[in-house]
């Protein structure tokens, strides 16, 4: 019987989303009980999203339950078996994670994010701090698609479960929106991905078409 796979996470987030999108490619049933960072309930000993039930384990930190899910259930479909190859994509992981993610999140995303569901009042000034380094980032991504034509040069792996979901946080702001559409090779590869059946699957509901 095809693993179940119970996600505890809120339910627009990024690493509940990659999550998500992983149990999708791996062909498995999973199901999202919405479960704030900081609720009681949640199990992460420090109060991070998703932490996931799977085969009687319970599993947190998003490269530890893809790994596992990827291993377990999908012949490590999504990791390429060449050790340069998936050392490529664990670097991109780590920088998705590592440097996009927070400089995307907190000075853009959550800003937005506030402001359009508690109408808390924008930082314009935080924001425009942030944009040339943000910018710097976008163009970073863009050279580096464009050196190879992928971010590892090979078929659709992890690192692009990762980058897309962080960039695609961002493209849902105005700002972040009209970077990555200055960005040809990057904006290409976004509109690529969203067509890809476990991208479709995972939308969020407020997740404009």
């Amino acid at each position: 019987m095809p693993a179940e796979v119970r996600i505890f996470g809120t339910v627009i987030s990024t690493y509940t989303r990659i999550v998500q999108i992983v149990c999708e490619e791996a062909g498995l049933s999973h199901e999202t009980i919405a479960t704030a960072a900081h609720a009681p309930e949640n199990r992460h000993p420090f109060g991070k999203v998703p932490v996931v039930e799977v085969d009687g384990l319970d599993l947190y930190e998003s490269v530890s339950i893809v790994q596992y899910l990827d291993n377990a259930h999908n012949g490590a479909g999504l990791q390429p078996a060449d050790p340069a190859a998936r050392a490529a994509m664990d670097r991109w992981i780590a920088v998705a994670n590592n440097y996009l993610f927070p400089l995307f999140e907190h000075n853009l995303v959550m800003p937005w994010i506030m402001h359009r569901y508690a109408k808390v009042p924008l930082d314009d000034e935080k924001i425009a701090r942030a944009l040339p380094t943000i910018s710097k980032a976008l163009a970073f991504c863009d050279a580096e698609i464009a050196s190879d034509g992928a971010w590892t040069g090979g078929a659709f792996d992890l690192a692009d479960v990762y980058l897309y979901c962080v960039l695609r946080g961002l493209q849902l702001t105005p700002q972040g929106g009209a970077g990555i559409a200055q960005c040809p090779m990057l904006s290409a590869w976004m509109a690529q991905t969203a067509e890809r059946a476990s991208i479709k699957a995972t939308r969020w509901e407020s997740e404009p078409d």
